[in-house]
């Protein structure tokens, strides 16, 4: 039978994180992995699976990836192909991908969102841990809205402004939802003397992550000047994981017009290396608190 990604086994008691939290994004990459799972336990090729529902081997990549919706007929004939029968189990992928095509809220903002970035917010909506390198910005989940704004100004007109505002307020709401990820964020020195905004933003700034490092689920690191030479070399990127096993992390790197999202084992095992050297880098989360405090004073 079909593993709903909304389910979890029995640990004492804890619920499973509800749909409306976990967003469509998470089930479409579940329900690609699966038919992927089906797919190669039948010996079939992307190219002849491609060929059954009138497509190509590059549509049943995206598919089984994740990264487009699902036609039920699609399914139907997939699951068909596959050797699955059964209508009970046929039913349960169907509804799975029925909601797999649910909107998510960030798409009432499609307008503003390149679609590169779409798919970012759907992964970071889903995501148990969230660990991420800033060397230039306060990361997005960690910024206020008078830095978001000031930040967001520089690449759109006032109107836009204000939505694109509201979307990383939007996003935030992960922080303090009844099961949050863990966010593990290491920013830069460099990130932090950049007075974005001006003196009363950029002290409103550092104080908001002041606030925020005392959150349970949340973990601010400061990467001093004194660090000197570290395997990040300027590049900010963000890991994410997720609680379902059958989904493999993935790698995020945004640049100006477009993003790279990695997933080969070796790209994560090197990107995992470096995050995990730049928090050895960095100060202990207590001692980071500490040197925010003492900023904000000098501030």
């Amino acid at each position: 039978m079909i593993a709903d990604p909304n389910a979890q086994p029995h640990d004492g008691g804890r619920a499973p994180r509800p749909a409306a939290e976990r967003g469509p994004t998470v089930l479409r990459i579940a329900l690609g992995g699966q038919l992927r799972k089906l797919r190669e336990s039948c010996n079939i090729t992307r190219e002849a699976a491609g060929d059954a529902i009138r497509g190509s081997h590059a549509k049943i990549s995206r598919l089984e990836l994740g990264r487009t919706g699902f036609k039920e007929r699609d399914i139907r004939d997939l699951l068909t192909l596959y050797g699955v029968t059964d209508p009970a189990e046929r039913e349960a992928f169907l509804d799975l991908a029925r909601r797999a095509n649910e909107p998510g809220w960030w798409h009432r903002y499609s307008d503003l969102l390149p679609q590169w970035f779409g798919t970012y917010l759907g992964l970071e909506q889903a995501a148990s841990k969230i660990r991420t390198y800033e060397a230039h910005l306060v990361p997005g989940l960690l910024q206020t809205p008078d830095y978001a704004r000031a930040v967001l100004a520089l690449g759109s007109d006032n109107a836009d402004t204000d939505r694109r505002v509201a979307v990383r307020r939007r996003r935030q709401d992960i922080l303090r939802r009844t099961d949050p990820p863990i966010v593990w964020a290491v920013i830069d020195e460099a990130a932090l003397h950049r007075p974005v905004g001006g003196s009363r933003v950029h002290l409103e700034q550092i104080e908001h992550l002041i606030e925020y490092s005392d959150l349970p689920n949340v973990t601010v690191q400061v990467l001093p000047y004194s660090a000197g030479e570290h395997a990040a070399a300027g590049s900010s990127f963000s890991i994410l994981r997720f609680a379902e096993a059958e989904l493999p992390d993935v790698v995020y790197l945004e640049h100006l017009t477009s993003a790279l999202y990695l997933e080969r084992s070796q790209d994560l095992a090197l990107y995992r290396s470096v995050m995990d050297r730049l928090s050895v880098q960095a100060m202990a989360p207590d001692k980071s608190r500490e040197w925010l405090k003492d900023f904000a004073t000098r501030l």
